[in-house]
């Protein structure tokens, strides 16, 4: 679309409407997206065209279109993190990676559905309606951003950003056939990024191809004053990593098998589809070596533990005292207090309201150094886990996600079930470490998509993308195709 737009193939107001339309066709059917921002994407696309017009440099993706999780706030568009507490709520500032796609000329098409604050493996926690998977409707599209992954999965966007605090933009990944990316943390500001876990969270994109994610991460990340999280490191050499991967090879390269994350509990396409692709890799010149990472079966706990403590406290600020929803206690006066838990009670769901109370309970007094504490302890054993994994090869693979899509309402009365969906992705959380989702096939029992996970070390997303394109491009050989490169028809309404 990029190459089309500078050959001048097509104008940026023609794509974007192109989008539109199909996001009038589809998404009564998918529901990806809360809001649809047609007049001011099609005002900045014109702006595009008449500045490529009169001769002005551009960026590479200027005109080119994009979604935007509802979880990152913008200017001119309603921001809901998915809650009826922030129903309607305008903020009256961008998050800084929209505002690098507004410099960048990007026109923003809306804002994607996700679970309520990002708590949720499916998108069915939404305040506002389930997201249903482009590939069967009948099934999930991942969580919490399952709106951008199958906004991007349904060609109603090209690219889209996601958010991902235990794996919140790689598994909607696997099981849409997207490509998610969550770069190491602080390589993109999360100023702006509605907090879940500060420690944990992490905005990065969601695209179709590796590529895709390379030159919009490389747009995307980079320092950020603002953010004091934010990594000096800027993100650079992530596209022609992509660019140089894409021939396939894979000569010399130490692949790592996650001993921990490739055994019993994973469905058996999924596991037929991550033997092949190891096939693939050792067939292009890669050495394959299995390692254990002990203390990944502590993660999940871990992990729920760390987050809810976060989100209790990232979440006191929706009081219904300063912005937001308010809601009047029945009788009786009228105090803070009772107003606060009058709003709490009634804006958020039931997931959100689980993990507050689990995080407050973890970080009570007499209990914080027996959960919370002991939870960073473990956090820190993981990390050391990578380290000496990382010592022997140069990246890691295991499945992205344990099954593929299931059904709608199939676990969503069963809390502990929805969380073992992020079993192999949370680790590179605890860590800080870049993960990426790729899509590896098809699972055989359902003709749905699996995914495979790929971890490099902190800070070196580039190996994270010369890989990936290299398997991608081994994947595609093998398909004689991109994965997606038959959905339109199915997303039109043939399940």
């Amino acid at each position: 679309m990029a190459r089309g737009l500078a050959d001048s193939d097509f104008s940026s107001a023609e794509l974007t409407r192109a989008h539109l339309d199909r996001i009038a066709a589809v998404d009564g059917q998918l529901n990806a997206f809360l809001h649809v921002n047609a007049e001011e994407a099609l005002t900045a696309a014109q702006s595009v065209d008449e500045r490529r017009a009169a001769g002005e440099e551009l960026a590479e993706l200027a005109g080119v279109p994009i979604a935007v999780k509802d979880i990152i706030v913008t200017v001119g568009q309603p921001t809901t993190a998915g809650s009826k507490i922030l129903e309607g709520w305008m903020s009256p500032y961008d998050a800084t990676v929209v505002t690098r796609l507004r410099a960048a000329g990007m026109p923003i098409l809306g804002k994607t559905n996700l679970d309520e604050f990002a708590m949720g493996s499916s998108t069915e926690h939404s305040a506002y309606g389930p997201t249903r998977n482009p590939w069967n409707t009948d099934r999930i599209p991942g969580g919490s951003g399952g709106g951008s992954a199958a906004a991007v999965a349904a060609f109603e966007a090209p690219l889209a950003l996601g958010t991902d605090t235990g794996g919140s933009i790689r598994q909607p990944g696997a099981v849409t056939g997207t490509v998610g990316v969550k770069p190491t943390y602080g390589g993109v500001s999360r100023y702006g990024a509605i907090a879940m876990a500060s420690s944990l969270d992490q905005i990065g994109p969601v695209t179709r191809t590796v590529l895709d994610s390379a030159l919009l991460h490389e747009l995307i990340g980079g320092h950020d004053p603002r953010d004091s999280t934010s990594l000096t490191d800027e993100p650079t050499g992530l596209v022609d990593a992509a660019r140089d991967g894409a021939k396939g090879d894979l000569s010399g390269v130490r692949i790592g098998v996650i001993k921990e994350l490739s055994g019993e509990g994973y469905q058996a396409g999924v596991r037929a589809r991550f033997e092949e692709s190891l096939e693939l890799m050792r067939q292009a010149g890669a050495e394959i070596i299995e390692v254990s990472c002990p203390s990944f079966s502590y993660a999940l706990g871990a992990y729920y533990l760390i987050m809810p403590s976060e989100a209790s406290s990232n979440l006191a600020k929706f009081d219904g005292v300063r912005f937001g929803l308010r809601t009047l206690p029945e009788g009786g006066p009228e105090t803070i207090e009772r107003v606060m838990g009058a709003t709490r009670a009634a804006g958020f769901g039931e997931e959100v309201k689980r993990r507050i109370i689990l995080g407050t309970y973890a970080l009570s007094a007499g209990y914080y150094d027996a959960y919370y504490g002991s939870a960073q302890k473990v956090r820190t054993l993981i990390q050391r886990d990578f380290d000496a994994a990382f010592e022997q090869v140069d990246i890691l693979v295991s499945p992205t996600a344990p099954t593929t899509a299931f059904a709608l309402g199939e676990k969503l009365d069963d809390p502990l079930a929805m969380y073992l969906n992020d079993i192999a992705t949370i680790p590179a959380n605890l860590a800080g470490i870049p993960g990426m989702s790729l899509p590896n096939g098809l699972a055989e029992e359902d003709d749905m998509p699996s995914g495979l996970q790929l971890l490099a070390p902190a800070r070196q997303d580039v190996r994270l993308y010369r890989i990936g394109a290299a398997l991608e491009a081994l994947h595609e050989g093998q398909w004689g195709a991109p994965l997606l490169s038959r959905l339109p028809e199915q997303a039109e309404g043939e399940n």
